[in-house]
């Protein structure tokens, strides 16, 4: 634990672009967290030589490994982490009621409510999670606890009381004068810890559970403290109609935001399984981004989401487990889910409409660093950027990918390009061994 000036020599592997993948053999030159040079390997040998590098931490990869950007989770529910895997046979709505709401109200109980998130931020660490955006509970202290949990463990993180103030069975709402209080005291609360990696969210459950009076006020906080707002949109058929049922003055779910000034480049929105064209301009226009949840979102049959015409409709987007609708609080398997989402369109008459595992790729960590409006700090390894970083063992021992003696040869470009590829589709926590949150070590089996 703790920052080191570091270089690595080695495969390094970025994202530029959606349509832009780099992989080559150089080095990476790590200063208080943050990347001062990059290269080609000659380059490094001669700084070497030269003692540019004396006092460095020099770390030089095998030829099965490898350094990526950490992952980014747009979109996931740490109170709901115990749930993971129950009730996945049910709706969206009935699936809160029944599941979600009845435990989301136990983290009122801060001891509690620390021992779980403790165990969220080490998983999603472990995971190679190095950035998360996280809705809590309706509980000041209890999320304040999640806080707590990710400045311990180093943890890039993004955190939001949630905001409810509708009626419902499981008597888990707010009345909107104490909510509003809530919430304004939990940013600055947040804010107050005076973390680099940690901020505070502004966090709208959804239209279900927040009235316009709510939503009205939580815009003026969130502009008030210059904080990004969360929320989810279009994400269940069923949802949308009951959106819609009770705001009879509001054209799309869309317009019901737009109407409490939510909508804006600091928000991002989750799910947009069901976006009209006529949202789809108006996201783009307000500058909002779009988190895609594709494990959650066809594990509660929500819906397939159109990414590629969400990105085409120039909307940035990036990617989240959505746990507990979500069954799997890996950032990989949101890649494959999304290969796989976006083949079934092109499979049902959407020309056009796959992501390949590059593209996903990116969403797995530029677009994600993008979509939660911190390009400029993460998501490549840019000079300048922190490093936020993932250190891959292809081969490494217990992991579930196999090497074969004797396979066909390959030249080193293309022996580069095959290890990322064969990680992205078979490759789990095994294989990350080492984790880096703004030069931080925060995961080390190497």
């Amino acid at each position: 634990m703790g920052k080191k000036n570091i270089v690595f020599v080695g495969i390094l592997a970025s994202s530029d672009s959606l349509e832009k993948l780099k992989i080559n053999y150089g080095y990476i030159a790590i200063e208080q967290g943050k990347i001062t040079k990059t290269g080609s390997i000659k380059e490094f040998e001669r700084l070497a030589e030269s003692g540019t590098f004396s006092g460095y931490q020099i770390i030089k990869l095998s030829a099965n490994q490898f350094i990526i950007p950490g992952f980014v989770d747009c979109h996931t529910h740490a109170p709901q982490f115990p749930n993971i895997g129950l009730g996945l046979d049910r709706p969206l709505l009935e699936w809160l009621a029944k599941y979600t709401f009845p435990l989301e109200k136990r983290y009122k109980d801060t001891e509690f409510a620390a021992k779980v998130y403790d165990q969220v931020v080490q998983r999603l660490l472990r995971n190679g999670t190095t950035t998360a955006c996280y809705f809590g509970s309706l509980h000041v202290d209890g999320t304040l606890e999640l806080v707590k949990s990710a400045i311990k463990h180093h943890q890039r993180a993004l955190i939001g009381k949630v905001s409810m103030n509708k009626e419902n069975d499981a008597g888990y709402y707010n009345n909107t004068k104490q909510e509003l209080a809530d919430v304004e005291t939990f940013v600055k609360s947040v804010i107050s810890y005076q973390n680099e990696l940690v901020e505070p969210v502004v966090t709208p459950r959804f239209a279900v559970s927040c009235d316009k009076e709510l939503m009205d006020g939580l815009s003026e906080i969130a502009n008030k403290y210059n904080s990004k707002i969360q929320s989810h949109i279009s994400e269940n058929l069923s949802e949308i109609e009951y959106v819609l049922q009770t705001n009879p003055d509001c054209k799309s779910y869309g317009d019901v935001y737009n109407k409490s000034q939510i909508l804006n480049n600091r928000c991002i929105m989750a799910h947009a399984v069901h976006l009209t064209d006529e949202e789809l301009t108006l996201l783009s226009a307000k500058g909002v981004s779009v988190a895609h949840c594709p494990a959650s979102n066809t594990r509660l049959k929500s819906g397939l989401c159109p990414v590629r015409r969400i990105i085409d409709s120039n909307i940035t987007v990036g990617l989240g487990t959505d746990v507990a609708g979500g069954d799997n609080a890996s950032i990989l398997d949101a890649i494959r889910r999304t290969m796989d989402v976006s083949t079934c369109l092109e499979m049902q008459g959407r020309p056009k409409y796959s992501l390949n595992w590059r593209e996903a790729f990116y969403l797995a960590t530029l677009g994600g660093a993008q979509a939660l409006n911190l390009g400029d700090r993460i998501g490549n390894f840019d000079v300048g950027k922190d490093f936020d970083a993932l250190l891959v063992d292809v081969y490494a021992k217990g992991s579930q990918i196999d090497q074969f003696a004797g396979a066909l040869e390959k030249t080193d470009d293309e022996h580069a390009v095959e290890l990322l590829e064969k990680f992205i589709f078979l490759g789990d926590d095994r294989n990350i061994v080492q984790v880096y949150v703004k030069g931080n070590l925060v995961k080390d089996t190497l």
